[in-house]
C-alpha cells in the first residue's frame, strides 16, 4: 500500500475503538468530529495529502525496492549524505506546512521507528530481546504508513533522587506478569502527545531503570484492550481561524496513559526484564541522532515563523526605527542562524555507523538541543514586548460583523494595515505566545528533550575536553 491519503488516515483513526477520556467523559463517536481533535487531525491529514501531490511526490516519498511502492521519506534509512539531506528536505516541507507548530507530526515518530530498526543488532543474542519484532514493526509501518505516539516518562509522584515506588498497586507502568501470550502491563505513563490520535503507541524507557519490571519496550495498537488515554484540558479556543489561528489547527493534546492489565503479545515486545538493554539501547542506537535531526529541523522552521510574526508586528505599529526593537529582533535572527549552522554541521560531519547508515553528527545537534529550550521562551517574550498593550485588547471575528464595526475600523487600524488585518496579526501573536496554546508551546519546547539542566550536564560530560586541557598543560609546561 505505501503512502496513504489524508482521507484514508482519518477513516483509519475513526475506525479505532480507542478509550479516550476528556473533561470527565469517555469520548463517543468519531474522533475526527470531536471539537478537541478535529483541527489537529485535519492538519495531519493535509500532511499525508502533500505526499500525493505530483510536484511534491519526489521530495516527500521514495520508491521502496522491496515493496515497489512510494514510501514516506521519513522512513528512509539514509546511507549517504545526499540521502540524509533528502530526509531533511522532506522534514522541512512538512514543518513549513504546519509552521513548525506540530511537535508530533508523523515524521517524528516515523524517524524514531526507523532509527530503532537501524540499530537492532544491539539487541541480537541478548536475554529477553526480540530485535526481529522491531524490524517487523518498521516494515509494517512503511507498508501501511502508520502513525505513532510514544511514552517514556513515569508519573511525577516523588522526584526525590532516592525515591522508590513502594505502593501496593503499581503507579509507574510495569510488568506484573509474563505468560505464554505475552507480558502484562499495569500502571501509568506520561506524556503521550497526540495520545489516542494515532494508529499505535510506542512504549519504552528513557534510561535510569533499576527495576527489571520497568525494563521493557514494545508497540501496541491505540485501541488495545485495557489501554486508556486521559486527556488534559483542550486548548482549542474555538473553530474560528481568525480568533484562534493556531490552536484551531495545531492543538496536539497531551495524555496520560493508563494500563489496566494490558496484554502485550510476544510478537509486539522488543525487550523485557533486561535492565542493561533498557538503559543502553536509546543511548547506543541511532535514536538520538536521527530524532534530534528531525526536531532541530522543525524548530528552525518554527523560529522562521516566529521571526515573521515579530517583524509583521513591528511593521504594523511602525516601531522598526527604535534600536531596542532592532536588538530584540536581532536576538531571534541570531538564534535562527545559530540553529541553522548547527544543523548544517551535523550533516557535514555525518558518518556511517556500524550498521552502514549515515548518522548526523550528534554533538552539534546536542548543542542545538541545549540552546533552543533557552531561546524559545525568550522569543515568546520578545513578541509580547513588541506587541505591548495591543496583545490584550483584541476583539473577535464576530465583533467585525456587528454594529461596532465602524468603531473598530477607526480605532484599531495600524500604521499600514486596516483594523481587521491588524487584529488578525495581533491575534496570531497572542495565540502563539499568551493563549493556553501558546504557553503550552513554550513549556513544550523548554522540556522537549527533558530537563534542561540534565541536558547541559550530559553535554559537559560527553564533550571531548581533553585536547584543550592538554594544549594548556603543554603551554604552561606542567609536570603532571
Amino acid at each position: 500500500m505505501g503512502t496513504i491519503t489524508g482521507k484514508e488516515f482519518i477513516e483509519r483513526i475513526d475506525r479505532l475503538n480507542t478509550d479516550i477520556w476528556i473533561d470527565g467523559k469517555q469520548m463517543e463517536g468519531k474522533i475526527s468530529e470531536h471539537p478537541a481533535f478535529k483541527g489537529i487531525l485535519q492538519s495531519k491529514a493535509s500532511l499525508y495529502d502533500l505526499q500525493m501531490e505530483k510536484q511534491l511526490k519526489s521530495k516527500l516519498t521514495y520508491l521502496s525496492d522491496d515493496l515497489g511502492e512510494p514510501i514516506g521519506l521519513s522512513f528512509l534509512q539514509p546511507k549517504t549524505k545526499k540521502e540524509l539531506k533528502k530526509r531533511r528536505t522532506m522534514i522541512e516541507q512538512w514543518a513549513k506546512h504546519t509552521n513548525g507548530m506540530m511537535g508530533r507530526s508523523p515524521d517524528y515518530m516515523n524517524t524514531v521507528v526507523m532509527a530503532f530498526a537501524s540499530s537492532t543488532s544491539l539487541l541480537e543474542g541478548r536475554k529477553n530481546c526480540f530485535p526481529e519484532n522491531i524490524q517487523t514493526l518498521y516494515e509494517r509501518a512503511k507498508k501501511q504508513d502508520l502513525s505513532f505516539t510514544h511514552t517514556f516518562i513515569t508519573p511525577q509522584v516523588n522526584r526525590s533522587q532516592f525515591h522508590f515506588d513502594s505502593s501496593t498497586e503499581p503507579i509507574s507502568a510495569k510488568v506484573i506478569d509474563r505468560n505464554e501470550n505475552g507480558i502484562i502491563i499495569q500502571g501509568a505513563r506520561l506524556l503521550a502527545t497526540q495520545g489516542g490520535l494515532t494508529d499505535e503507541v510506542l512504549v519504552y524507557s528513557a534510561g535510569g531503570v533499576i527495576d527489571e519490571d520497568l525494563a521493557y519496550a514494545f508497540s501496541i495498537p491505540s485501541d488495545t484492550i485495557g489501554l486508556k488515554f486521559i486527556c488534559r484540558e483542550s486548548f482549542v479556543g474555538g473553530d474560528s481561524t481568525f480568533d484562534y489561528p493556531l490552536s484551531s489547527r495545531y492543538e496536539e493534546m497531551d495524555t496520560i496513559l493508563v494500563f489496566d492489565h494490558v496484554l502485550v503479545p510476544w510478537n509486539r515486545v522488543f525487550f523485557y526484564d533486561n535492565i542493561e538493554a533498557s538503559n543502553q539501547f536509546l543511548l547506543q542506537s541511532s535514536f538520538q541522532s536521527f530524532a534530534s535531526h528531525q526536531v532541530i529541523t522543525r524548530q528552525i522552521v518554527k523560529t522562521e515563523f516566529v521571526l515573521g510574526v515579530a517583524e509583521l508586528l513591528v511593521e504594523t505599529i511602525n516601531v522598526s526605527e527604535y534600536q531596542h526593537i532592532q536588538e530584540k529582533l536581532a536576538e531571534v535572527i541570531i538564534g535562527l542562524e545559530t540553529m541553522k549552522a548547527l544543523l548544517a554541521k551535523s550533516e557535514i560531519d555525518a558518518k556511517l555507523d556500524e550498521e552502514g547508515y549515515m548518522r548526523p553528527s550528534m554533538l552539534p545537534l546536542q548543542v542545538a538541543s541545549n540552546i533552543f529550550p533557552k531561546i524559545y521562551p525568550r522569543f515568546s517574550e520578545i513578541i509580547e514586548i513588541v506587541g505591548a498593550s495591543g496583545m490584550v485588547s483584541l476583539p473577535t471575528e464576530k465583533d467585525f460583523f456587528s454594529a461596532i464595526r465602524t468603531d473598530l475600523d477607526q480605532y484599531l487600524q495600524g500604521a499600514n494595515k486596516n483594523a481587521e488585518d491588524r487584529v488578525k496579526i495581533f491575534r496570531l501573536a497572542w495565540d502563539l505566545t499568551m493563549s493556553s496554546f501558546g504557553t503550552r508551546q513554550t513549556q513544550y519546547e523548554r522540556y522537549f528533550f527533558g530537563d534542561p539542566i540534565r541536558l547541559s550536564s550530559q553535554l559537559y560530560s560527553t564533550y571531548p575536553k581533553e585536547q584543550y586541557v592538554k594544549q594548556i598543560s603543554e603551554f604552561l609546561e606542567l609536570n603532571s
